[in-house]
């Protein structure tokens, strides 16, 4: 394993060590390090929001929150008039992936501070199914020299269902257990083989079992529409959230069974507005919801927000704003078991703060995170040194040799004249698929795409152990109307690589050109290369700014939309095709698989 980093910023105290130092801030004896005066505070344990509140910090947490804390201001103290606004805790997010964004652990904290997330629990199984173990670590100990709080959940399935894909790695019960000792690990994650716990597959009982153990959080991913007895026996088997849910009626689902609903709004996942009508029209507790993004591209987290956007669309949705804000804060602290930590404005906790003009459009002019102010207007005021992957983290596609179009072709059973195939249907703002189905023409023995109704081809690459292996498909919902082709190293979860064209020969060019630059994403057209996002680390994350990286995807996204693609966000659409554990359709390295039935199924029906 890796070698501890060296932290740019230091780790804070634990409470135990400055508890009589916070008290005697509290009582005057000692000055604090800083006082916010006259604001109005955002209680998220009564619901309240106070006026004319000063709080006073010391080594890094709250000592003091009340009326009057000029008894804590000493020589030293620096002084901040807050002005009537608001004073929010940070901003939580509950379940999310660093990967998805495109960018270092390093990289994704500076697009989000000004937005006040000052607390991430990530799971990064991305990184996980590439580099195995050595990949959380490496991310975990990048996650430990950021000056907000990024807590690292171990993968629970690498790969994400076994038999149905081949991963660049394993994780096994024991590397679980190991990892449950690290400092900065949180819990499990999500527990997508839920067919699994539904039978007590050895392995996910033994993992849950050492997270359990450790005193730890089990994290669920039901990605099932079937609410009966095998959602019953996955409640029984442990996991304590759930974030995939779509409806009303999974909402309720989960939070009956005692567990926390996680609602998630991330670049291309809408599913807030349908599923908080369990609170705001059936009135069930707001304690048992957390608000989530899961996956945030470059671009919206530069430009749109991240977990303020989440909490804004909450309040679009008729949720009060104190209400939005507990589900963004304190229901994610208590949820983790970290309720003295983080999650509130209230004395002994990590001194996380925003200080906000304007409650219901959460309009947030300063960001503070353990008595220090980041970022202030929008703009970062800290320097957050880059974190120096190895070069065993780098140059990790292998495919083994050059492609050609005819790797790409489709033969058609022998002696047809038209082919009826299943077909990936693609559901705009959604990661579950449709399994479609449509007749195809055959021409000299190869089935046809069929762009006049949106049908083009799709392939996965194998691109972990350098076999050369492509297994071919259809797929309907982009839209294109040109000859292109989408290629990404960014394919959940094994994370081979997939390619989506109409073109074969673009198709082609651009899975080689992504074992040209080691990873990411990029767009052909007509033997031009429109678009490229490159993703040098495990092929998966960028290595430059990222603003850079927005720029670059905003770029991709526009040549998309040239191609014919209007679908919101379609490079997250793209880069789920392969998650074997989602419904209803997928593509893998072994097939194309039924996701509602776990099992590989011909191509041809």
């Amino acid at each position: 394993m890796p070698a501890r980093t060296k932290h740019a910023f230091p780790r804070p105290k634990p409470w135990t060590e400055v508890a009589t130092h916070l008290v005697d801030v509290a009582m005057g004896r000692k000055p604090a390090d800083l006082v916010v005066r006259n604001g109005r505070w955002v209680n998220v344990h009564s619901g309240e929001v106070i006026a004319a509140t000063d709080i006073a910090i010391a080594a890094g947490r709250f000592a003091y929150c009340g009326p009057d804390a000029r008894h804590a201001i000493g020589e030293g103290t620096k002084v901040v008039d807050a002005g009537g606004r608001y004073l929010v805790p940070g901003l939580c997010d509950g379940h999310m992936h660093v990967e998805s964004g495109m960018v270092t652990v390093t990289e994704f904290c500076r697009a989000v501070i000004p937005h006040g997330t000052t607390s991430m629990f990530v799971d990064p199984h991305e990184i996980a199914n590439v580099l195995g173990l050595d990949g959380v670590r490496l991310m975990h100990d990048e996650a430990l020299a950021m000056p907000v709080n990024v807590h690292v959940e171990v993968p629970s399935c690498v790969p994400s269902a076994a038999g149905l894909e081949n991963a660049g790695a394993q994780l096994t019960a024991d590397d679980v257990a190991e990892a449950m000792n690290w400092e900065n690990i949180i819990g499990l994650g999500e527990v997508m083989n839920f067919p699994g716990v539904a039978a007590n597959d050895p392995l996910m009982v033994a993992e849950i079992a050492a997270t359990v153990k450790a005193g730890r959080t089990v994290g669920g991913h039901y990605a099932s529409r079937d609410l009966g007895l095998p959602f019953h026996g996955y409640v029984a088997g442990g996991p304590e959230d759930d974030h995939e849910g779509t409806s009303v009626e999974d909402a309720v689902a989960r939070v009956r069974q005692g567990m926390k609903a996680m609602l998630r709004l991330g670049s291309a996942w809408y599913d807030v507005a349908s599923q908080i009508k369990a609170v705001t029209e059936k009135g069930l507790d707001p304690r048992n919801f957390i608000l989530c993004t899961d996956d945030s591209h470059s671009g919206t987290l530069v430009h749109d927000g991240h977990m303020d956007r989440v909490v804004r669309h909450a309040i679009a949705q008729g949720l009060k704003p104190v209400t939005a804000i507990q589900m963004a804060t304190l229901n994610t602290a208590q949820h983790f078991r970290l309720e003295r930590e983080i999650g509130s404005i209230a004395p002994g906790r990590l001194a996380d703060f925003l200080i906000v003009s304007d409650l219901a459009a959460l309009a947030i002019d300063e960001v503070f995170a353990r008595g220090v102010r980041l970022a202030k207007g929008g703009r970062l005021e800290v320097d957050i040194p880059p974190y120096d992957y190895p070069a065993r983290a780098k140059r990790t596609v292998k495919l083994g040799r050059m492609l050609k179009a005819a790797d790409f072709d489709i033969v058609a059973p022998e002696g047809a004249n038209e082919a009826r195939v299943r077909v990936i249907g693609v559901i705009e703002n959604q990661a579950p698929t449709r399994a479609l189905e449509a007749d195809l023409a055959v021409a000299d023995g190869l089935v046809e795409m069929d762009r006049e109704n949106d049908v083009c081809q799709i392939a996965l690459v194998e691109r972990h152990r350098g076999t050369g292996g492509v297994v071919n498909g259809f797929v309907s919902g982009f839209g294109y109307t040109r000859d292109c082709a989408l290629a990404s190293t960014v394919a959940h979860d094994s994370h081979h690589m997939i390619v989506v064209g109409t073109n074969k020969r673009d198709m082609a060019l651009a899975a080689n050109r992504l074992g040209e630059v080691g990873g990411g994403v990029v767009l052909f057209s007509q033997g031009r290369e429109i678009a490229l996002v490159e993703m040098p680390i495990a092929g998966l994350m960028s290595d430059e700014r990222a603003e850079i990286v927005a720029q670059k995807a905003a770029k991709l996204t526009a040549a998309m939309r040239e191609m014919g693609c209007t679908l919101n966000n379609a490079y997250m659409q793209h880069s789920l095709l392969a998650l074997v554990v989602i419904p209803e359709l997928r593509i893998s390295d072994i097939g194309i698989v039924d996701v509602t039935r776990f099992e590989k199924v011909d191509l041809f029906l």
